[in-house]
């Protein structure tokens, strides 16, 4: 039995309970309702704009680094300004292209730094198995080229899909890492941010994301330009700033062909131009290939004699991205934008065809204003004498 002088244990709790100093509030973070700023179909659309000039950003990182790229699954969302800390914890580089001719406005690409000096230690000559994990002033002009030449292949993807010359400056890089306050200046000053997540894997250096950051009205107005013919950005910033409506009358839905493929569009888009639509920046140092040395085969007199006879006869010289099967039903459905996917993956060597025989791989190349083909692989002399019989 317990004394009258003593406290039960339920009385000592609540005194303690009671003295203890009171915690603090922590503030909770509202989630962005994003119907009450973007419709389904916008964010379709800007996931589709997105996956189709990365795709062709890929093809162009693929041949600048020699390796396999793939940039695929965007997923859009809309983030608070004022907690831009939660949304990049890690240190970054950060990437601004402005829009000098097709759109007024600009977009900044994100990328992890530590996925930024794989990328850059590729791009100095490395296997991007040991990269020094520093990003001085050369690694940082190496990733600048590198997203230099993503965006100017995905302005030259942008003016094919919105049918008008889309040009860009060239870029520039900075480090940030919010929470030191570092680079925070670089990102658009707007309350409501739109970002554009996509996977990027480059071989098996990097399997991590690179993002997108829009201010709201310009990404809407990408999407209206698109659908509806366009309205002025002024505009659509207007319609933003006033109290958030339902989504918008149902506009023209995008390409279904196209909504069925999201991730397809790194594996068939033609390489583009390397340095791309509108660059200004001076030309990569491309180091010299190595190619496989190839046995010498020695012709009978016969064979050359006859060989030095045909010489001069004309052949067909095809190059081919790739092949699929489809339907009737497919081919007929197909319209302006459609994406057709094919067996090849991006980075892959293409094939080189004479006269419809396989005679050797290669990989592309622009030469001028010109596409080329290098080869890095071919058959011996004697057969490829045999396959022109």
């Amino acid at each position: 039995m317990m004394s009258d002088d003593m406290l039960s244990q339920d009385e000592i709790d609540a005194l303690l309970r009671g003295s203890a100093e009171p915690e603090e509030e922590v503030e909770v973070r509202e989630e962005i309702d994003m119907s009450e700023y973007i419709s389904t179909m916008e964010e379709d659309a800007l996931g589709e704009i997105g996956n189709i000039s990365f795709g062709s950003s890929a093809t162009a990182l693929s041949t600048l680094l020699n390796q396999k790229v793939e940039i695929t699954t965007p997923k859009v969302s809309i983030i608070d300004r004022n907690y831009l800390e939660e949304e990049f914890p890690h240190p970054y580089a950060a990437i601004q292209v402005k829009y000098t001719e097709g759109f007024s406005g600009a977009n900044l690409l994100v990328i992890k730094q530590s996925d930024a000096s794989i990328i850059a230690d590729l791009m100095l000559g490395g296997d991007g198995r040991n990269p020094s994990g520093e990003l001085g002033e050369i690694q940082l002009s190496a990733v600048q080229e590198a997203m230099n030449q993503m965006m100017g292949s995905a302005a030259t993807s942008m003016s094919t899909v919105f049918s008008k010359k889309v040009d860009i400056s060239p870029p520039s890089i900075d480090l940030m890492y919010i929470p030191e306050g570092e680079g925070e200046e670089n990102i658009p000053n707007q309350d409501l941010l739109l970002k554009v997540s996509f996977s990027l894997k480059i071989g098996d250096l990097i399997d991590s994301n690179i993002m997108q950051l829009l201010p709201l009205h310009f990404a809407k107005s990408l999407v209206d330009e698109l659908m509806n013919g366009g309205e002025t950005e002024a505009e659509v910033a207007a319609t933003i700033t006033q109290a958030p409506e339902q989504a918008h009358a149902t506009p023209q839905p995008v390409h279904q062909e196209r909504q069925a493929q999201p991730a397809a569009s790194t594996q068939q888009t033609p390489p583009q131009h390397l340095g791309g639509q509108g660059m200004q920046s001076e030309p990569v140092n491309v180091q010299p290939a190595t190619f496989s040395n190839f046995e010498p085969t020695t012709l009978g007199q016969n064979e050359t004699n006859n060989l030095n006879m045909l010489l001069d006869i004309p052949l067909q010289v095809t190059v081919e991205l790739g092949r699929t099967n489809r339907s009737v039903r497919d081919i007929l459905e197909l319209s302006s934008g459609s994406i057709i996917e094919l067996d090849k993956l991006a980075g892959e060597p293409v094939d080189i065809l004479v006269n419809s025989q396989l005679m050797a791989k290669g990989e592309v190349v622009v030469i001028d204003e010109n596409f080329g083909v290098r080869i890095t692989d071919i058959v011996s002399q004697s057969d490829r004498i045999k396959k022109l019989k």
